[in-house]
């Protein structure tokens, strides 16, 4: 395997210093940096085509790929989620810097009581959605560290690349990678059930073969933890369905209805003290909300979620409204995030009012 090359190191660690989410390499360019949520052209010397060439390379990309998914460790154990490309007929990558732990689930600002409690039931489906760059898998991960420090579990994780490497505590985990150890998603999955596990980690739903089995692995006793790129809780929902011929919507909605634990959104938007907020909505499929999935009335799941009791369900106004009155965000970041500003400015102007 080829050594990355110096420059490539060197970026990598002003990626560190900088604090940065992402790191962003075109040949001919100096490096960019994103640094909570903003990009910024690092104070570096441009990147060469044969250094690029060489950390490809390095990170095991066949030479005739366009767009190649990796993983790498930097010299000072820093590690990155890589994607190789090519645009306007030169050469890229941008490298996603991952934490070498967990966050503490309590600390995320997610519904941590919730998840936990899915956590500890032995079958049934829990989706994390949100846009690229919104934390998804650090809020599995940061779930499934504690279900290691908790629970006695065999873990199996199905991923592309491999993010976090679990350390045995109470836990055994099992973490596979897409295009090393098996050849997708989902006969990762249909795999990992002759592999004797209690939880598995499906890195992402994205076509109707990983989504039936997902399902049919919830069905036959496990817990399934994956995610999903969908806006909100009710486009999760539409997303599942859409994999489908509309022939066969039925049987799943029935299978759906009676699997899904809960969904949890989530988004980071700029905060006040230069870093990033946290936003999320969540559901847990109980009662009407079951219903509502059952007979695939999405319509009527939508209002329910406006009304429900937060210690089951909360839609993003909520989240915004508390971000903004806590000081966290200025209002318009939120009124930018949310899809209905007018409805925002009327709840705020409540709480503006009965603070006077």
């Amino acid at each position: 395997m080829a050594t990355p090359p110096e420059s490539i190191e060197l970026y990598c660690r002003a990626a560190q210093e900088y604090n940065a989410s992402d790191l962003i390499l075109h040949v001919g360019e100096p490096p960019v940096v994103r640094v909570a949520g903003s990009v910024t052209p690092m104070e570096a010397p441009a990147l060469s085509l044969p250094d690029l060439k060489s950390f490809r390379d390095h990170c095991g990309v066949p030479e005739s790929a366009t767009d190649f998914d990796a993983s790498f460790v930097s010299a000072q154990g820093i590690r990155f989620r890589v994607n190789f490309h090519r645009q306007l007929g030169g050469e890229g990558a941008v490298l996603r810097r991952i934490n070498s732990n967990p966050p503490e689930i309590d600390q995320l600002g997610v519904p941590s009581d919730i998840l936990k409690s899915m956590a500890t039931r032995k079958s049934g489906l829990m989706i994390v959605s949100g846009p690229t760059g919104s934390g998804k898998s650090t809020t599995l991960a940061a779930l499934l560290e504690w279900v290691n420090r908790n629970l006695e579990r065999h873990i199996v994780t199905i991923e592309d690349p491999v993010e976090f490497v679990f350390q045995r505590n109470r836990s055994l985990f099992t973490q596979r990678a897409v295009g090393l150890d098996t050849p997708s998603f989902a006969e990762g999955l249909r795999r990992s059930l002759r592999q004797a596990p209690d939880i598995i980690l499906v890195g992402e739903i994205r076509d109707a073969d990983t989504a039936t089995v997902a399902l049919q692995a919830a069905e036959t006793g496990h817990l399934v933890l994956a995610t999903l790129h969908a806006t909100d809780v009710v486009e999760v929902i539409e997303r599942l369905l859409a994999f489908f011929p509309e022939g066969e919507r039925k049987g799943h909605l029935q299978v759906l209805s009676g699997q899904l634990l809960a969904v949890l959104c989530q988004k980071l938007l700029p905060s006040e003290d230069g870093g990033v907020a946290l936003a999320c909505e969540y559901m847990t499929n109980i009662g009407l909300t079951r219903q509502c999935i059952l007979n695939g009335d999405l319509v009527s799941l939508r209002e329910h979620l406006m009304q429900a009791d937060p210690a089951e369900s909360s839609v993003f106004l909520e989240s915004y409204l508390q971000l903004v009155s806590s000081g966290r965000i200025l209002q318009e970041t939120a009124l930018l995030a949310v899809p209905n500003p007018a409805e925002l400015r009327r709840r705020l102007r409540g709480i503006s009012s009965t603070l006077s």
